[in-house]
């Protein structure tokens, strides 16, 4: 079994065959899957999703490319839905300094209320970071987010960044680019850290895995990402997917 820990089948990529997909991910054993929703559109989506399907969750917060349109209310409406059974984290949040659309101090600023809110509703913090590492990791510490713990979603970074996170309380969590090629960082990183410490995702419908580089991604080719992470810790691939679906339950609280 496997857990498809971040994926937006709330996507507009999605709206002709969204059955079809989900009936693929159950096909390739994928048993639950976690949505994110990061501004009012997609968390209604996944809001939804979460309702009509039981293996289906929600995570909820607010993109930091989009974080200059952002507004209190919006911060509030997010935490009243995150009293629901099937919210299991607040994000996606972060930094993307990759992106230039919303200013890095409003980033920021948004990214310190949602670590806030996340410790307010007592829920684990989803994190988005591109190219802004240090910043991530400097704003993490001062909030204490340890005190919820998260996941550095779709992690690119150094194994030393790895282990400081988990010091932190954070699990990392692994999607297609550790199946390219050229993905140096990735792969020493599903080589060097414990298997208790990893999630696998696909973040679909974007960063499909090899050999689907380039298309639309789907939840049922998750697989593919523990596979490769079975290939380069030289176990089974049934250990990395026992562990990982293990890892997920345990990190989510569900069943």
């Amino acid at each position: 079994m496997y857990i498809d820990t971040h994926v937006h089948l709330n996507a507009d990529q999605y709206e002709e065959d969204l059955q079809e997909v989900i009936n693929r991910a159950l096909e390739a054993n994928v048993t639950k899957m976690v949505v994110v929703g990061f501004d009012r559109k997609t968390i209604e989506k996944a809001m939804q999703l979460a309702a009509d399907y039981t293996f289906i969750y929600a995570v909820i917060g607010w993109h930091p490319v989009d974080a200059i349109d952002c507004t209190e209310e919006d911060l509030q409406w997010i935490e009243e839905l995150s009293a629901n059974e099937k919210v299991v984290g607040i994000g996606e949040t972060g930094l993307d300094y990759y992106w230039d659309k919303s200013p890095k101090d409003v980033q920021q600023a948004l990214f310190r209320k949602q670590i806030r809110l996340a410790q307010k509703v007592k829920l684990p913090i989803i994190i988005h970071n591109r190219e802004a590492t240090e910043d991530v990791v400097r704003i993490l510490h001062e909030e204490e987010a340890h005190l919820t713990g998260g996941i550095m979603h779709c992690y690119g970074g150094s194994v030393e960044t790895a282990k400081q996170c988990i010091d932190m309380n954070f699990m990392i969590s692994l999607g297609g680019p550790v199946t390219f090629k050229n993905a140096k960082k990735p792969k020493e990183v599903a080589t060097e850290i414990p298997l208790e410490h990893l999630l696998i995702e696909t973040d679909a419908p974007y960063l499909a895995p090899h050999p689907h580089r380039g298309k639309r991604n789907e939840p049922a080719l998750v697989t593919l990402v523990a596979e490769e992470i079975a290939r380069l810790k030289g176990i089974s691939v049934e250990e990395v997917a026992a562990a990982t679906t293990q890892n997920a339950k345990k990190f989510f609280g569900i069943n």
